[in-house]
Formats: structure tokens, sequence, C-alpha cells
């Protein structure tokens, strides 16, 4: 092993236990150990599980009695502080929510723990999972491992801070609209929102609006999302959304009798992009046609007619800001951070208007249905910049000036129609900040695009990089 035990992947690590060349205690003493280290600069990590060692004794044992092995035996994970956690505060970045202990365990971790996880600790996010930024009343802010100036993203910003800097191989995040693959992007590790619906909300707060949440993975390899996504994935009988059956392996996964049809774009519809994040995904896309894909630009009319961000923008309003109110009933201003106040101060959407927005989510649905029949795969940023400095909301990108909603601008599409992307880092940009790149596929098509991303894993020009903490 060239790398310290805490940059390894889930993955190895499950074989170094399994193999008994590392015992798991070995494991979870060592990612403690990087937490105690690098935490108090980074800040990803709000809490930790106080039964983490005990738990990798008893997996220990379980090694060397020779019991039966879950694929994720020993392995210590890490969990966004909005998802609950039997018996670990699970405090929702809130002073409201302080000391909250949760009776069980969400679907999610549930499913990671059966497969032999270890629970290690939970991690930062912005209040109530609302912003782009990770920082709130209760536990502070966030910084981004690479540049302790810039931000690590939001709301899955300490979840991806703590996996790209070493104190965790495996993680779990939430995405209303960017939130587990803009934070992998700003630092530089991969991360898959899935089909609407393919992993059960169960013990996520919030949930509205519902059919735009997701719960996925986020990790350092693709191999790790696919284990991961293939535990995660199938109904629970309380989720709705989630009452198909299991998709993975999708029928329509990667065909080596055919290459696959690879569209890129970076807009029009998604919104300004700087140049050096462009350069990146061209890249990628330079690199799979060098692979022997079929790959051509391409556009998405539908993208243009609606803007995805204006949509969701319309919709989500009407149904987040009553679940604000609810949530925050009985309590002063000082408890209530930035978000909460903002999201709480704004004008109801006509009723008009919300049927509107409905309507074009639908129509964006369409022309994503019309694209997928005629490609399997399509290649676009995650982000329009790099990780920004703390505190920015206002963005000139290529000449356009934004506010910071827009770096939202190429994920939230996935949301509002609930397709599934996978963001891996590509590139670097002028300032040496990651970039990542968004694999989009069709509806349940999980197995192709982390077939695509595999491959452009290998031959990634910053595949191995890790932040010098």
């Amino acid at each position: 092993m060239s790398h310290p035990l805490f940059f390894s992947d889930a993955t190895e690590l499950a074989e170094l236990i399994r193999s008994r060349e590392v015992s798991p205690v070995e494991v979870v003493q060592a990612h403690l150990d990087r937490i105690e280290e690098t935490n108090p600069k980074v800040n990803a990590v709000v809490t930790l599980a106080a039964d983490a060692l005990k738990n990798a004794k008893a997996a220990e044992a379980a090694v060397m009695a020779g019991k039966p092995l879950g694929p994720l035996h020993g392995v210590p994970f890490t969990v966004k502080d909005s998802i609950d956690t039997e018996g670990v505060m699970t405090q929702r970045g809130s002073p409201i929510f302080k000391n909250r202990l949760p009776a069980q365990d969400a679907t999610s971790v549930a499913r990671i723990k059966a497969a032999g996880g270890i629970l290690l600790a939970k991690t930062n996010l912005p209040e109530f999972s609302y912003w782009i930024e990770s920082d709130n009343l209760l536990s502070g802010r966030s910084n981004n491992p690479w540049d302790l100036t810039r931000t690590p993203g939001g709301s899955s910003g300490g979840e991806s801070a703590a996996i790209a800097a070493g104190m965790s191989p495996l993680g779990l995040g939430t995405d209303l609209a960017i939130s587990i693959r803009g934070p992998a992007s700003q630092t530089g590790i991969t991360s898959m929102k899935a089909t609407h619906g393919s992993v059960p909300m169960t013990g996520i707060w919030p949930r509205a609006p519902r059919r735009f949440w997701h719960v996925g993975p986020m990790a350092r390899s693709v191999r790790d999302i696919s284990l991961a996504f293939s535990l995660l994935a199938g109904p629970d009988g309380q989720d709705a959304f989630s009452s198909s059956a299991p998709l993975f392996p999708a029928e329509n996964a990667f065909r080596p009798d055919r290459p696959l049809r690879i569209g890129w774009m970076t807009g029009p519809g998604f919104g300004p992009v700087d140049p050096d994040v462009a350069a990146v995904v061209k890249a990628a896309a330079e690199a799979l046609a060098s692979l022997g894909l079929s790959v051509e630009q391409v556009a998405i009319p539908a993208l243009e007619r609606d803007f995805a961000l204006e949509v969701f923008n319309r919709i989500h309003v009407m149904e987040m800001k009553p679940a604000f109110a609810r949530a925050t009933a009985g309590h002063g201003l000082e408890e209530l951070y930035k978000m909460a106040r903002t999201m709480l101060a704004l004008p109801d959407t006509p009723i008009a208007d919300f049927i509107e927005a409905e309507q074009a989510a639908e129509r964006l649905r369409d022309g994503f249905a019309d694209y997928f029949s005629r490609y399997d795969v399509l290649i676009t940023q995650v982000l329009p910049v790099p990780a920004h400095k703390h505190g920015v909301e206002q963005f000139t990108i290529a000449g356009q000036t934004v506010d910071a909603t827009y770096l939202q601008g190429a994920t939230v599409p996935l949301n509002v129609t609930g397709l599934p992307g996978l963001s891996l880092p590509f590139g670097t940009g002028s300032a040496g900040m990651p970039i990542n790149v968004q694999i989009v596929g069709k509806w349940h098509a999980e197995a192709t695009i982390l077939q695509v991303a595999a491959l452009l894993e290998a031959v990634s020009p910053v595949r191995g990089r890790h932040p010098a903490l």
C-alpha cells in the first residue's frame, strides 16, 4: 500500500480486513487519529460515534472467528447530520435540534451497517440542509481541505470535506438541487445521486419537496460508489417513492457489443460556465472518444426553453417554506440562521406560476427522454466554477454576473427530472482547485453511468490526488 491507511478507499479497506492484513480496530483508529489531526482546521466532523471502537473490536472478533463477513465489514463510514443515526446526535445544523437523539437509524444508515460498516461520525451541513455552503449557528463553518479559505460546498459539504481530507473513506449525503454532486466537485471526490426513489429517504429531514430530495453515497472511487449503491437501492416499505423493485444492475447497462453513444455539453441551458470548467468537460469527452466510444457535442432544447433553476425555485418554495415554518414555530430569531430567515421571508409562488412550473418540469422530463432515445450518456459540468471563497454571494462567470444560486445550474435539472448523475474529478482550475464532470444517464441507468465513470476514472489526470493537510 503506497498511501496512508486513511486514504484507502472502502473497497480496499474491506479487502485488507477480510484478508487479515489489517484489523477493523486499526482502520477505525487510523481515521479517528486523522479526525483529531485535521478536523480542527477543516471542521467537517460535528459528532463522533462513541461506540465506533467498540464496534470495531466486535468486527475484529468476527474476522478472527471466521464468521461470514459483509462487503463493508469493519469499514468506517460517516453520515451527514440530517440523516438519523440511532443513539448518535442528529442536529440538522440548527440550535432548534440541539442534542436531538434519534431512536432508530435512517434506512440508508441501517443498510450500510447491515453490510458491516461502522458508523464513525456525523458531518457538518448548512442549517436544515439548505444552502450551498456548510455553515450554521450550531457547529460553525466547514472549510475546504484543499484551501481553508474556500468552501467545501453544501449541503453535504462536511461529508465531502471529511472524505477528501482522509477522515472517512465513505459517506452518505443528501441532494435537493446540488448537495451531493456539488460538494464532491469542490473537494475532488466522487459521488452519485441515483434515479429519484432508488434509495429510500426514510429517516431524513427535510423531505419537502419530496420528489426532489435524494440520498446517496460519497467516496473516493467509482467502485466504492457502485458497491454502496448496490447496498442502498431498493424499497423499504415506508418511502412510497422507493416502491419500485431494485433496478441495479440495470438491464440497459454498458454493452460491449456496440460503442456507447455519448453527448457532451456545457450549455446553453445551464447558465454561464468558467473556461477552465468548460475545458475539463471537453477533455473528458475527448478521453472517452479516444477509448473508442461514440462522442459528440450536443444541445438539449428543453433546457433552453425552461431554465431548470427557475422552475425549481418556483416549485420548492411553496413546499419548503411551510416545512420550515412548522420546524421553527415557537423559536426566536436568535435560533435561526440566514437561510431559514430567507426562506421564511420569501413570498409565496402564485398558484398559476406554481402550476406552470410543474408543467415546465414535465417538459424538461420529455426533453431528456427525447435526448436519451438517441444517446446513452450525457457529460456536463457539475459546477460553473471551482470551489470559491467563503461567503461569496455573486459571481462573474464568462463575463456574466449571477447570484450564488446559479452554481446549481447544471445540477438542479436532474433533481427536477429525477435523472441519475455522478460527479467525478477530472481536472483542476487555474488556482489548483478540483474540477469534476457530471455523468448523466437515463432513468435507472446507474450501471451505465458507473461504467462510463470507471472508464474516465482510469484515465483521469487527477486520479489519486489528495490535499496536503
